[in-house]
C-alpha cells in the first residue's frame, strides 16, 4: 500500500512537471508582468520585464520608467499617452501601439505611452502630473465612461483602484489586489492555466441575470459627484494641454463637463466603420481598431498642434 501511494505521489509530480513544461513552452497563458507601487502612489510595473502574450506570437516589454513598450529616443517635442488597458495593450504586438501608430503618422513628435489595466480618470490625471516633468507638449489620456465612475469612492468604493474621495477632497491610492496569489500563479504557469480555464465564482449573483443600469441613467444618477469630480481636477491639475480621448460611444454629459473645465477633446467615432475595431471575445481594440483610432486622433490633434504655434 505504502509503494502503491509513492508511486501516486511520484506519478502526480511527473504530470505537473510535465504539464509546467507544456504550458510554457506552447504560451497556454500570457506572462503578466509584476507590478510594483512607486513612492507618488503610481501602480506601475517593474522595470526591464519581458513576456509572451498568450499563443507567443508577440512579446510585451516594460522599460526603463516602468511602462509598457519602447521609450522614444528623444524627449523633445513629446506628446505623453496615458490610458488603462487599453493603452498598455499588452494582447497587440508593439507596432501595433498607440506610440508606435502616431509616431508613423506624426514623425516630427516623439511618444510615450504610459498605460496600465485599471487606471482611473483621477489616476490618469495624477500619472499625467508627475509626466510632466519630462515637459511634454501635450498629454492625450484615452478615457471611457467607467473611468469617471471608478474615480470617485462615493459611486462605488474599489480598494484596488486609485480614487477621490469627495467627502474628504483626498485621493485614496489603489492597493495591490491578492499580491501574494498573483506571485504564485504568475511563476506557476500550470495552476495559472487551470485558474484561468476554471475560474472559482465565489459570487452568490447570477450575472447572467443581472441587470445592467442604463448609462444614460446612471449618469443623471451620479451627476453631482461627477461634476465634483471635474472641479477638483481643475483645481489641482493643469488641464489646458490634456486632450481627453473619448472612446466611441462615450455619455454626452462627460465630454460637456471636460470641455468646460479647460481639457480639449476629441471623440473617437467607429459608427461608420463596417468592419469591428474590437476583437470577437474582448472589448479591446485590435491592430485595425488601433489603426482607426490613431487616424482619427491624428487629424484632431494637428489641429490643435496648429492652434499653438
Amino acid at each position: 500500500m505504502k509503494k502503491f501511494i509513492k508511486n501516486c505521489i511520484l506519478f502526480f509530480l511527473l504530470l505537473l512537471i510535465v504539464g509546467e513544461f507544456v504550458v510554457r513552452f506552447t504560451h497556454a497563458v500570457s506572462d503578466i508582468p509584476k507590478r510594483t507601487i512607486d513612492n507618488t502612489g503610481i501602480q506601475k510595473y517593474f522595470i526591464n520585464q519581458t513576456g509572451y502574450w498568450k499563443g507567443g506570437d508577440h512579446k510585451w516589454k516594460i522599460n526603463e520608467l516602468g511602462w509598457p513598450g519602447d521609450l522614444p529616443s528623444s524627449f523633445d517635442k513629446l506628446i505623453t499617452i496615458i490610458g488603462d488597458s487599453y493603452i498598455e495593450n499588452f494582447m497587440n504586438p508593439n507596432e501595433c501601439h498607440q506610440g508606435s501608430l502616431l509616431k508613423k503618422r506624426m514623425s516630427d513628435y516623439n511618444f510615450m505611452e504610459a498605460g496600465r489595466s485599471g487606471v482611473s480618470f483621477i489616476e490618469a490625471m495624477e500619472i499625467s502630473k508627475h509626466l510632466d516633468s519630462l515637459h511634454p507638449i501635450q498629454t492625450l489620456i484615452y478615457i471611457n465612461d467607467n473611468d469617471f465612475y471608478e474615480s470617485v469612492t462615493e459611486i462605488k468604493k474599489m480598494r484596488d483602484i486609485t480614487q477621490l474621495n469627495l467627502e474628504n477632497n483626498q485621493i485614496i491610492y489603489g492597493e495591490m489586489k491578492s499580491p501574494g496569489l498573483k506571485k504564485i500563479l504568475y511563476n506557476w504557469k500550470l495552476l495559472y492555466y487551470f485558474y484561468n480555464r476554471y475560474p472559482i465564482n465565489f459570487s452568490n449573483k447570477n450575472k447572467e441575470n443581472e441587470i445592467k443600469e442604463p448609462e444614460f441613467d446612471k449618469a443623471l444618477k451620479f451627476k453631482n459627484e461627477i461634476l465634483e469630480l471635474f472641479k477638483f481636477i481643475k483645481t489641482n491639475y493643469e488641464t489646458s494641454s490634456k486632450i481627453l480621448i473619448f472612446h466611441p460611444k462615450t455619455n454626452e454629459y462627460f465630454i460637456k463637463l471636460a470641455k468646460e473645465h479647460g481639457f480639449k477633446t476629441i471623440v473617437l467615432d467607429s459608427s461608420m466603420d463596417n468592419k469591428s475595431w474590437t476583437f470577437d471575445y474582448d472589448s479591446h481594440w485590435t491592430c485595425y481598431g488601433h489603426e482607426q483610432v490613431a487616424d482619427q486622433i491624428t487629424i484632431g490633434l494637428n489641429e490643435y498642434l496648429k492652434g499653438k504655434e
